[in-house]
């Protein structure tokens, strides 16, 4: 396939986010998004799969694809940390927030009244993702809203490196965003996805999923900012 341009297969387009063609991949996955549509996208961890937070008939459409449990929540992808303060309640320093994001980590965070109720309307808190990857935050700020965000696997399957992992769901996708092998596609450790770290109580952190940058992470929280470990409920 050339680099950018597109391809069909299995009934789906797929384009490389390479420099070469970036803009015009970014336009069409930006379009795709605005029309209701679901777009994998890979991150600075595992691929994803994309949809904008704030389109109901799109949050619906994650979970038909994942064949996944309603009860188990969505996280939201921001294209920069100011924008995490639209849509959640924020009660650590920004400081914080820039020393984790972008980055592998998962911040859960209390939401606010900017979100769609329909997205996780069993919780009063949402996981923000601000991948240390430029396509995927850049498409964030083109749609100017929050995407949802998870995994580009079918729930309880492995997480996936490849785009050719997950063939499978090409066909219920709009589009493929094909960034290459995200590490090592014989490591387990390179398919933990991201650190899932629950700062919505001040002064406390709770673990929720060791992933990927759980010993950074943590050092950050305790030793730099002084916060609490929480075991997890889990």
């Amino acid at each position: 396939r050339g680099c950018g341009g597109g391809c069909s297969a299995r009934g789906v387009t797929r384009r490389s986010c390479c420099p070469t063609g970036w803009r015009e991949t970014l336009s069409a996955a930006v379009s795709a998004l605005r029309e209701g549509g679901l777009v994998a996208v890979p991150t600075d961890t595992i691929y994803g799969i994309a949809a904008l937070a704030q389109s109901s008939q799109a949050i619906k459409k994650i979970y038909n694809l994942k064949g996944r449990n309603g009860g188990k929540p969505l996280a939201i992808c921001l294209g920069d940390v100011e924008h995490i303060y639209r849509y959640c309640h924020v009660n650590v320093p920004e400081e914080l927030l820039r020393d984790l994001l972008p980055g592998p980590v998962t911040l859960v965070l209390q939401r606010s009244e900017g979100l769609n109720k329909d997205l996780n309307p069993f919780t009063s808190l949402v996981g923000v993702r601000i991948p240390n990857h430029t396509f995927i935050r850049e498409v964030a700020q083109a749609c100017s809203g929050p995407l949802a965000l998870t995994s580009a696997n079918i729930s309880t399957r492995a997480s996936t490196l490849t785009v050719s992992e997950f063939q499978d769901l090409w066909p219920q996708l709009s589009l493929v965003i094909d960034g290459g092998a995200i590490g090592d596609i014989q490591s387990p450790e390179c398919r933990l996805g991201s650190t899932v770290v629950d700062l919505s109580v001040s002064g406390k952190y709770t673990v929720i999923r060791p992933g990927c940058a759980l010993t950074q992470t943590v050092e950050i929280l305790g030793k730099k900012y002084g916060l609490t470990s929480e075991p997890s409920c889990s």
